[in-house]
């Protein structure tokens, strides 16, 4: 459901089997807002799907389904879950009241209509819907600012040792193809240091993107610092992973990354790689350092190259 006021043409559901009714609360509504009706409940359930109004006003007694069961249905379907429901009713006995807001329902309206009352409650269910969206769009774009890296998209170190973790604690010992990939860019300093932080920022950027074209679903893929990324492959073998990690070297010899018009910068990276073993106290942390070595081994052997555990 979108974020919804009344400068966005809000839209408004009217549900009720009396078209009278529906006739007084699109005579008041109308000016403010886009209005819908339907005469009853399984018609308002389709609409409602189809077009996602951003506010129901809904009348209790109907025939064939009740408002209480259109409230149920509604709340129940992942499409229209988050839609405010305000109860339109004749009924003022408490017990009525209550099972509104049990089933779902933000508030009610009885009749007859008051127009003041009317808007205002509309309106308080309006904003309030609009700020909860505002609140959750909040809270998501928060999510994405922890568990990612602000340059490349790829998940950052913390959150790629908080996934890797939940990964192994739901292996069992039996499991032995976990691997995990430490590379490098090599030389980086001396890019940074020749064409500037800005096309740095590109290369980096732009292994990223090969990582991101190379990895398989269950892959996870991070920046694990500065130039430094990491890769943690399920049900891989050590033969495996060589293989995905040449790939992905190969690629980045043969790429060149956009400089100006007249010029193209080539670099290469170097790899390590490492088996988890699941026996060991902290699987991840050891798989992490064998494969560094790994690395280290691969740079003093001029680089560019790829290498695994001793």
């Amino acid at each position: 459901m979108q974020t919804i006021d009344e400068s966005n043409n809000s839209t408004i559901l009217i549900v009720d089997d009396t078209e009278a009714n529906i006739e007084i609360l699109s005579g008041l509504l109308s000016n403010n807002f886009d209005v819908m009706a339907s005469l009853d409940g399984s018609y308002a359930l389709e609409i409602a799907k189809e077009d996602k109004p951003d506010l129901i006003l809904l009348d209790i007694l109907m025939p064939e389904m009740d408002g209480y069961e259109v409230c149920r249905r509604l709340k129940s379907h992942p499409d229209t879950k988050d839609i405010p429901i305000i109860f339109i009713t004749a009924e003022t006995d408490e017990e009525s009241i209550e099972k509104a807001y049990d089933t779902g329902g933000l508030d009610y309206i009885t009749k007859p209509f008051k127009p003041k009352e009317l808007l205002a409650r509309v309106r308080t269910q309006l904003k309030m819907a609009s700020l909860i969206q505002h609140l959750e769009n909040s809270q998501k774009q928060m999510e994405i600012l922890a568990t990612t890296d602000h340059l490349t998209g790829l998940y950052n170190r913390r959150y790629f040792s908080e996934i890797s973790k939940k990964l192994i604690e739901n292996s069992t010992p039996d499991i032995d193809n976990i691997t995990v990939l430490i590379m490098d860019i090599d030389n980086f300093k001396k890019v940074n240091d020749t064409y500037g932080h800005a096309i740095g920022d590109e290369v980096i950027k732009h292994l990223s993107t090969t990582l991101m074209q190379h990895k398989r679903q269950p892959d996870i893929a991070a920046r694990y610092g500065g130039e430094e990324f990491a890769m943690l492959l399920p049900d891989t073998s050590i033969n495996g992973a060589l293989t995905m990690a040449e790939r992905i070297r190969k690629n980045i010899e043969q790429s060149d990354v956009f400089i100006d018009e007249k010029s193209t910068l080539n670099y290469t990276i170097s790899v390590g790689i490492s088996k988890l073993n699941l026996h060991e106290k902290d699987p991840m942390s050891t798989a992490l350092l064998k494969a560094d070595n790994a690395l280290y081994r691969a740079k003093n052997n001029g680089k560019n190259r790829v290498f695994s555990e001793a």
